[in-house]
């Protein structure tokens, strides 16, 4: 279900900039156009949510799935930040970040070693799903995230596994982008230094699927699993 929702005629385009979303150190490279997040977003599998426990801070990853303008994550109703969200009043105050590495960019120079990367921080307050048919789009929301289609070719949960999961939804309010792109800043004094330098790409793929030996007699090679 990912990007399913198409932004209304007259919407903003772009995330109002707060204290906490405009950067301190390279603010050239945030962006607040929402097209781009979506797209980081959409690309990734987990993302990292950080909350406050007990005075200290916490960081989890965890996996995630968007619907529009609204993001959700789920666990066990046992999970710790689920079940605050759940007696936190208004919610629970939360960070979630996702982050891609694209490059590795390699200096002359220690200090100037970087990566290139997308990375999206939304922050916000994170609330239970108690609407049952909210639920069920959610759930739907991040089996579709993690392979697009999966959600129609799989069986939904029962009773049993919905009192057992919980879900929590943080709006799309507060967000930034930012990235790095590009090749090597050294200092000018260091590029006739005899070391190589350059840009070394990543790449993210998928292999062949391999079956499960116990699949009923007939299953084929679903097309949505081709196209990937």
């Amino acid at each position: 279900m990912q990007g399913t929702q198409q932004t209304p005629p007259g919407a903003a385009t772009a995330y109002a900039r707060t204290d906490r979303t405009v950067p301190t150190r390279s603010a050239n490279r945030a962006s607040y156009d929402k097209d781009l997040v979506h797209a980081i977003l959409d690309e990734g599998y987990v993302c990292h949510l950080g909350f406050v426990r007990d005075g200290a801070p916490v960081v989890l990853p965890t996996l995630y799935g968007r619907v529009g303008e609204r993001l959700y994550v789920h666990g066990s109703t046992g999970s710790r930040p689920l079940r605050m969200a759940g007696q936190a009043d208004p919610g629970l105050p939360v960070c979630l970040t996702v982050t891609h590495v694209d490059a590795l960019v390699l200096a002359r120079s220690g200090f100037h070693h970087s990566v290139n990367y997308r990375s999206v921080v939304v922050h916000g307050t994170a609330y239970d799903v108690t609407d049952p048919e909210e639920k069920l789009l959610a759930l739907d929301a991040l089996v579709d995230h993690v392979v697009p289609g999966r959600s129609r070719d799989c069986r939904p949960a029962d009773k049993k596994e919905l009192a057992a999961t919980a879900v929590i939804r943080l709006d799309l309010d507060e967000v930034s982008a930012k990235l790095r792109t590009g090749g090597v800043n050294d200092e000018p004094e260091d590029y006739a230094l005899p070391h190589w330098a350059g840009v070394l790409p990543l790449r993210k793929g998928y292999e062949a699927p391999v079956p499960d030996p116990r699949l009923a007699p007939g299953t084929e090679l679903p097309g949505y699993l081709m196209e990937l």
